[in-house]
């Protein structure tokens, strides 16, 4: 036996000491199933030292016994006439990516026709002679391409069209797009051998052994003519097995486990009595039957176990013997199905940790946190494709264009029991909008983009996100290009993180997420083991939310925005209350209701939290926000006046309220600490809130640890103030020291454990970091009205002029998402000057930007202790930072 030539079958593997290069990618693929002693179809390999340089007599005897060899192991025979073993020639080169035919049904030859036609029937055989003719033509075709004979060429070109039009195949002989006629399989297999017979060397249908070894010699003929081949590549010989060929046969594709749900159970068909799946209706693979089941299972745990990944297989069971045909990486599977897989692989010590862990890309878990669309409920829906996801995920709902409206339908559902699901479609939202963007399943806006205020507060809450551009409101219409809908009607947006996002027309249904049934919060545990000092903190503005980061692997609370609080319906109008009061006995009277309203939700979360920190930041929004914005709601304040404290106030008076406290440019006006200076008892009532909920748990036996924010301070000066007070002449200013000093007096208890910290959102407070760290035990870096100020750009305005200054390179990728390395600059350098004057001074990151894996790398190595980010994106954060803290070793 040549020593160039190397036979396998599950039983006969290919020895280690013939260079894996000498087979050929396919050559190796086949030989590695033998080592894992699957089903595999027996056959042989004519290696790359030998395929170049073939010698029909020299090889023939080798090449003839190998054949026997095979037809043992088959049951078939080559080239007999009544039960014919047909042959696969595959190329097996050392390249990936080939040009380089299908090459299959070798044998079938005028003696042996008929024979294979009585099994599979004449048309089948038919149509497998010209696949046969196609791919050897496509040789001869290179062949005559190599020898620079273009009128041959040319001929066989002619000839390849018909041929691809019969077997419905389009490709560079059948161009797309023009209208040409379609031929079909009209004549017998002998029929068709006569007309392509001039096409091939002499005698290429007399005889099944003369056909073999005719194909060798014009591959090895190819090989030699092409300055390209190199001597890289083997030629692979093996049966084929066919799914028709009986009444105890069959063929399917299945895959190693459920590609969706991640379920240990295998997923396909099978098809009777078929060569494919083609014109067939497939069955179930489960009910194939319970011996090949048994040997389809150990095949799919085999594989993957091997490659660690979900595999699909194709087979053939051919008179009853299953044989493996082909097995492949799947691409189109979820996140879920892949962790259930890690996990698997991890608890059978197959992988251990560390490759769980490294094998998902964090963002990936956006897909499994959300829920997804069920393909075949959109079938013949009207949709419109594009524009800018800001929050992933799908969602189903009646629209509505406005806050109150959409408010107003969720009461009348909630009477009526009618459906709830509800979706927010608006050219911007505001912090009025917050209420509504809470209650639906999803918002629909026009500007802004990923860090558009809706898309924040979506994340914040879950919903989906998506931003428009072109979106358009007119009355009760609102139309997306071609695609308009009504208020009240039904529309599905698909906002996938990966891929174009959709909004279709109608109600589709949903696929929905289960954290613990996907094997997430397994996931989630085992990924936080990684984890060292630096840990990830969650933004939460209530109870459930703080419970859901909790169940997510949040540690503490990074961020607890007060002023959402605010926005909820039996609260505003106190709010506004008490900025429509005219001195501050009365501002007072309606701040101890607000109170009241902010103790219990501190209390919520504090005790969600317990022995954990929970950063509250102290009132941050202009007041302007809170004002009326609309008739509907002037009407809703002044009967809240007249019903609570039997005062008629106008319609005038507050207009003019409203103008009192408008400003030109509210984001660097009258906001956050500034408004404490100017109406110090408003953040007076949040400092006892959180202080007599802190006392109240304790006094329970919970372990709460708040920590108060003060926001958007720009110099050591302001929190100096409001943490410490100040007297002067004349005057005085109260500090949340004395308030809780106070309190703590009057309840006559042990001190509460507390921090007073800032938040770092301007150039200014970072580069003076090292002066207000003498009164702040922690900075949180608030990057979203950093990056603003920094680069001067409006979060909600600068999709206007993105797509231009990408275009120029004027600007790399979003800076809402990554951030910019001058916003990094200021971050490291106020945590480097902080801890100069404070060495144990805590460093946070809050908002979208801790949710970004570059974002966690950069936090960790700049010796921040943790970042913040909405619930549904804590696991992202987690895993981001078990990568890392695996990657420094």
């Amino acid at each position: 036996m040549d020593k160039r030539i190397h036979f396998f079958s599950q039983k006969d593997v290919i020895p280690k000491s013939v260079a894996p290069e000498l087979l050929g990618i396919r050559g190796r693929q086949a030989n590695e199933f033998a080592e894992l002693k699957f089903p595999i179809l027996p056959g042989f390999i004519i290696d790359t030292e030998l395929a170049s340089e073939i010698d029909a007599k020299a090889i023939r005897k080798d090449v003839n016994d190998l054949l026997q060899k095979t037809s043992k192991i088959v049951g078939k025979t080559y080239g007999d006439p009544k039960d014919p073993m047909l042959l696969k020639v595959v190329i097996s080169s050392n390249l990936a990516i080939t040009n380089y035919p299908t090459l299959h049904n070798f044998g079938l030859v005028k003696p042996i026709i008929k024979g294979f036609g009585g099994w599979v029937g004449e048309s089948f055989a038919a149509h497998e002679l010209l696949f046969l003719v196609r791919g050897m033509m496509k040789i001869e075709e290179r062949i005559k391409e190599l020898e620079e004979k273009t009128k041959e060429q040319e001929a066989i070109v002619a000839a390849l069209k018909d041929l691809d039009s019969m077997l419905g195949i389009r490709g560079p002989s059948n161009e797309l797009g023009k209208k040409e006629k379609v031929l079909k399989i009209d004549k017998s297999a002998e029929e068709y051998m006569d007309i392509y017979a001039e096409f091939f060397p002499r005698g290429f249908f007399d005889s099944a052994e003369a056909q073999l070894f005719i194909t060798l010699m014009e591959i090895s003929r190819m090989f030699q003519m092409d300055d390209q081949n190199d001597n890289d590549t083997a030629i692979l010989i093996a049966p084929m097995v066919y799914g028709n060929y009986g009444k105890d046969s069959c063929s399917g594709t299945y895959f190693s486990r459920n590609v969706v749900t991640g379920e240990k159970k295998l997923q396909g068909d099978f098809y009777r009595e078929k060569f494919n799946e083609s014109g067939g209706t497939g069955s179930p693979i489960e009910k194939i039957g319970p011996v090949h089941l048994k040997e389809l299972q150990h095949i799919a745990q085999t594989l993957e176990d091997k490659f660690k990944e979900i595999r699909q297989i194709r087979f053939t069971i051919e008179n009853g013997k299953l044989w493996l045909i082909e097995q492949r990486l799947v691409d189109q599977k979820s996140t879920q199905a892949d962790i259930k897989l890690l996990l698997d692989l991890a608890k059978r010590k197959i992988i251990d940790n560390d490759a769980v862990v490294k094998a998902i890309e964090p963002l990936r878990l956006n897909e499994i946190l959300h829920p997804v669309i069920d393909s075949a409920t959109i079938k013949g829906f009207t949709s419109w494709k594009g524009g800018i996801a800001g929050a992933p995920g799908a969602a189903i709902g009646r629209v509505y264009f406005s806050t109150d409206s959409l408010l107003e339908a969720k009461k009348a559902a909630i009477q009526k029991d009618a459906d709830q699901r509800f979706i927010l479609v608006l050219i911007s939202s505001f912090a009025e909008d917050v209420k509504a963007i809470e209650e639906s399943t999803g918002v629909l806006t026009a500007e802004g983009g990923y860090s558009a205020h809706a898309s924040v507060v979506a994340r914040q809450y879950g919903k989906v996100s998506l931003v428009a551009p072109n979106l358009k409101i007119k009355g009760k219409v609102a139309t997306l290009g071609n695609l308009s809908f009504k208020e009240g009607e039904y529309i599905t947006l698909n906002v996938p993180f990966y891929g174009e996002s959709s909004v279709y027309l109608g109600a589709a249904k949903l696929i929905e997420p289960d954290p613990k049934e996907s094997g997430l919060l397994d996931f989630i545990a085992l990924s936080k083991g990684f984890l060292k000092k630096f840990h990830v903190r969650c933004n939460a503005d209530n109870p459930r939310d703080a419970a859901l980061a909790l169940s997510f692997g949040a540690d503490g609370v990074g961020l607890c925005r007060t002023e959402h609080m605010f926005f909820q319906a039996e609260r505003i109008n106190v709010f506004r209350e008490m900025l429509l009061s005219t001195d501050k006995k009365e501002r007072e009277k309606a701040l101890a209701k607000l109170q009241v309203m902010q103790r219990d939700d501190f209390y919520g979360i504090l005790k969600v939290m317990a022995g954990k920190e929970v950063t509250i930041r102290l009132l941050d929004s202009p007041l302007h926000e809170f004002m009326p914005h609309n008739e509907e709601e002037v009407q809703s304040l002044i009967a809240h006046m007249q019903r609570v404290k039997k005062v008629k106030v106008s319609k005038a008076e507050i207009t003019t309220a409203v103008e009192a406290l408008h400003e030109f440019n509210p984001m660097l006006g009258h906001r956050g600490c500034r408004i404490a200076v100017s109406y110090p008892e408003i953040y007076a009532m949040q400092v006892r809130a959180i202080f007599e909920a802190s006392y109240r748990l304790r006094k329970e036996g919970v372990d709460a640890r708040p920590e108060i924010m003060v926001p958007i301070v720009m110099n050591a000066s302001e929190l100096k103030l409001i943490a410490y007070g100040k007297k002067i002449e004349g005057s005085s200013y109260t500090g949340i020291v004395d308030i809780e000093e106070e309190l703590r007096n009057e309840k006559k208890a042990k001190p509460v454990e507390y921090s007073i910290g800032t938040m770092i959102e301007l150039p200014a407070a970072a580069l003076g970091a090292g002066e207000i760290a003498k009164y702040g035990r922690f900075f949180s870096f608030g990057t979203n009205d950093l990056t603003q100020t920094t680069l001067g750009i409006s979060r909600d305005d600068f999709t206007g002029f993105m797509p231009d200054y990408t275009l120029f390179d004027l600007i790399v990728g979003n800076p809402f998402s990554t951030l910019d390395g001058r916003v990094k600059e200021l971050i490291a350098l106020a945590t480097e000057r902080g801890r100069l004057t404070r060495p144990d001074l805590v460093c946070g990151l809050c908002g979208e930007h801790g949710a970004n894996p570059a974002n966690v790398r950069f936090c960790m190595d700049s010796g921040l202790d943790y970042v913040s980010c909405s619930p549904y994106s804590v696991p992202i954060a987690l895993l981001a930072v078990a990568q890392a803290e695996l990657e420094k070793g």
